[in-house]
């Protein structure tokens, strides 16, 4: 297990982090505009660069489609994620679209004060994502928004290790077996239905998210979309690949906030999709 997570390790951080021109403030402020604009179904407000690239669902597309032309308004939750150093700002929102909500994940790239990258998921159904219980979704948790006080925090490298031992807990079938850290109250929510910590019910044993019963997921790919320092948030883009749906219709394609402080993680909160098998990532980040 230790050769695979130095290699996973090698190859997520391939990129080296530059620091940036764009601080906390800024890139709230990067999301603040993006979901405006939105809204508005009117992409030229933004500060966009001239290569800015746009993906919905996976598929590369003008910015200004999808989402953007059916949009009707924002439900109150938002969760952000804040990366200083690696330049991105992502965001989870309740869309509202047809009358209907939707689970929507945005991850904006930032480069010289402009938007160079937008991935998006759009979720709008149980169909789309094998869970939805979007009406539980009403605002953030209060655990994936605690700020950890300097002496809990762990440093960038030490978040994303403790993050990455748990699609290595997927690989091998056992979060024990990977030695990923949990406090007790950890839980797992996945597009808004609790899927394990203490007060599941979805299945045995499912209150306990280290020694839960989980499938074997070999084929895994995993990238990390950002990590917000001062909070604690690691964020993770996975393909859970072959296995990953019990009809075997497809993949999961996941993108999943690791709360960690303290050396473990306290909370995980995912929006999630249904992708057709051997669906790739089209960016490296």
């Amino acid at each position: 297990m230790k050769r695979w997570l130095v290699l996973l390790l090698a190859l997520t951080s391939a990129a080296p982090v530059i620091a940036q021109d764009c601080d906390r403030a800024c890139l709230r402020n990067m999301i603040d505009r993006y979901l405006e604009a939105l809204v508005k179904h009117d992409p030229r407000s933004l500060p966009l660069a001239a290569t800015v690239r746009f993906t919905e669902d996976t598929q590369e597309l003008q910015l200004g489609e999808g989402l953007w032309r059916t949009i009707e308004g924002l439900r109150p939750f938002r969760q952000d994620i804040l990366d200083v150093r690696g330049g991105v700002a992502g965001v989870h929102v309740v869309a509202i679209e047809g009358g209907q909500p939707v689970l929507v994940a945005v991850r904006l790239k930032i480069d010289g004060g402009k938007i160079s990258g937008v991935e998006s998921t759009v979720v709008r159904n149980r169909e789309e994502g094998m869970i939805f219980n979007i009406d539980a979704i009403k605002e953030v948790s209060a655990a994936m928004n605690v700020t950890p006080v300097p002496a809990q925090r762990n440093t960038r490298e030490d978040l994303q290790r403790l993050a990455l031992l748990y699609p290595e807990g997927l690989r091998v079938g056992s979060f024990v077996k990977a030695d990923a850290q949990f406090t007790k109250e950890a839980y797992r929510i996945e597009n808004g239905q609790l899927m394990a910590g203490p007060g599941c019910t979805f299945f045995q044993g499912c209150d306990n998210v280290r020694e839960q019963r989980i499938p074997t997921l070999a084929g895994i790919k995993t990238r990390v979309a950002a990590i917000d320092e001062e909070q604690g948030i690691v964020w993770l883009r996975m393909n859970f690949g072959p296995g990953s749906l019990m009809r075997g219709q497809g993949e999961l394609s996941v993108w999943e906030m690791f709360k960690i402080y303290d050396g473990r993680i306290q909370a995980i909160e995912a929006f999630m999709e249904v992708v057709p098998v051997a669906t790739p990532f089209l960016w490296d980040y």
